[in-house]
Order: structure tokens, then sequence, then C-alpha cells
């Protein structure tokens, strides 16, 4: 039923209508249309045109960059992305911010699931504070704790190292992963859970044998999200990874070759530099973009 079919508020059906109202509201809903598939349109060319302009930038010598910033490449010039890879460490950084996120996202969906399906299918004295405790988490910026994490850190023994920006990264991404998963486990089906358990199988077989794929598609959801939070943070690695630049992850690489190849003229190699950082990003997101969309919505039903 479209919105000319809709009976009227005061009941009159949409054939009952006179052709002069019926005018009225088409251009009314017409209207409203025409704004909003046309700031979508400009959105899209906000997001997307700074993008193309990167990667085509990418691919240009200097000359071309400061003579014609917007024209296209003469010619596709790969050894940009040869150069930043090698020569700018961009290589090192990208496998440093892998490590560091495949740790840190193991741990936070980990951890995070284990909490969520307990506060979502267990009853248990003060189960509502903890649970507000985490979910308060979300409340405090993190540049509201640097300086304290920073001395925490250090005195643990973890300053500059991997381990201890693994264990950063999921505690800061652990109070929002917690809050979405809980009410996504919420919606599962609870005569599944009683089945299984009267099959006899026990509470840690049941989560990770039968709750677990059920919510396949809130984990792939908040996964994506943490990726990308954990892929793109710079405050946290440049407070913590002070000193040996050989552990710098990507962002803190890219921050280093953009001071470093502003002042020597390399603008092909930054803008190559930038688009390898960039490229996990588009893929991850246009590979799930499905499971993104299935798990947000999901979770809304019962």
């Amino acid at each position: 039923m479209t919105i000319l079919d809709k009976p009227a508020s005061d009941g009159t059906a949409a054939g009952d209508r006179s052709a002069p109202e019926v005018r009225k509201l088409r251009r009314e809903t017409g209207g409203a249309n025409v704004f909003s598939h046309g700031f979508l349109v400009f959105w899209g060319a906000l997001t997307v045109l700074p993008l193309l302009w990167m990667f085509l930038s990418s691919f240009k010598s200097d000359a071309e960059i400061l003579a014609d910033p917007w024209g296209l490449p003469g010619a596709l010039r790969f050894e940009n992305w040869a150069r930043a890879w090698t020569e700018a460490h961009i290589g090192q950084y990208f496998l440093n911010s892998a490590i560091v996120v495949a740790g840190s996202l193991t741990l936070t969906m980990l951890l995070g699931a284990t909490a969520a399906y307990v506060f979502a299918r267990y009853e248990f004295p003060g189960r509502q504070v903890f649970y507000y405790l985490f979910v308060g988490g979300m409340m405090f910026p993190v540049f509201l704790a640097l300086v304290p994490l920073f001395f925490v850190v250090r005195n643990a023994g973890l300053f500059g190292t991997w381990t201890g920006l693994m264990l950063v990264y999921a505690a800061y991404s652990l109070p929002f992963t917690v809050f979405f998963l809980t009410a996504f486990f919420r919606t599962l089906p609870t005569a599944v859970a009683e089945a299984a358990l009267m099959d006899g199988c026990g509470h840690f077989r049941l989560f990770f044998r039968v709750m677990l794929p059920m919510a396949r598609p809130g984990l792939i959801s908040i996964a994506i999200f943490n990726f990308l939070s954990h892929w793109n943070q710079f405050i946290l690695p440049q407070v913590l990874m002070q000193g040996d630049d050989s552990k710098w992850v990507l962002a803190q690489g890219l921050a280093a070759l953009a001071v470093s190849q502003g002042y020597q003229g390399d603008y092909s190699g930054l803008f190559a530099g930038l688009t390898i950082a960039t490229l996990p990003v588009l893929v991850v997101y246009i590979a799930f973009q499905r499971q993104i969309q299935t798990g947000l919505t999901a979770g809304q039903l019962k």
C-alpha cells in the first residue's frame, strides 16, 4: 500500500478523494522525495569524491599534482605505491597495524560476546549494576583518560608494546560491544537454548556451539565497527607507542609521512600511502555491507 492508497485522517479512502487533493498529495510527497534523494546524492558525492581524488593523485607525478590537481593522471605510476611501501615504511606500519588490530579485535569479541551473553541470558545479583557499569564506559571520551592511562600502562611494563596497545584497544571497545550484543542476544529464541540444555548440552557448549552461530549477524556487525575504530585509531598509539618507530602502527606512520613528505615535496608518495591505508577499510566494508545491514536490523526484532 502506498501513501496515496492509505485512508485520510477522516477515514476517506484514496478512491474517494478529489482530483485536486490527490495532485496536492503527490506534489507534497514528490517534493519530499526530491529533497531526500538530493541530500543523499550530495552526501555521497561529499564522501566519494575526496577518496576518488586521493586515489587518482596516487598515480600522478608531483608535477602533475601541482600543475593540474583535478586532472587525470597521464600514466599509472605504480612506482609511487612501491616507494611509499618501502622507502616510507608503509609496509612495516601496515603489518604492525594488522597484528595489533587482529589481536585486539579477537580479545574484544571474545570478552564482549561472553559478557553480553551472560547479561542477556542469566539472572544473578547485581546484574543490572554490572551491566550499567559496562555501558557507562561509553560516556567517557578517550582524551579524558590519556594521562592516567599513560601511567597505568607504563607502570605495568607495557609501554611501547603491542600487547599494551591491544589491551587498551579492547578495553575501550568493550562498552559498546557489550551494549550492542546484549540487545542482540536477547532477541534470540529461548526455546532453542532450552532444548539444547534438555539434550544434555552444557552452558559453555551451548554458548560456543549454539548461541554464537545464531548471533553471527550481530557479531559481524560489531566486529566491523570495532575493526574500523581500531584501524583508524591515532591518539592512543601516539601516546602509548612512543620511541621505537619500527613498532608504529599505520596511523602514526601516515602522520610522520605527511610531515616528512610535505617538506620534501613527494606528494605522490604521500597520496599513495594514504590510498594504501584506506583500501583495507573500503574492502572490508564492501565485502561485509550486507552482513552489517542484516545485523543492525535483526537486533531490533523480537
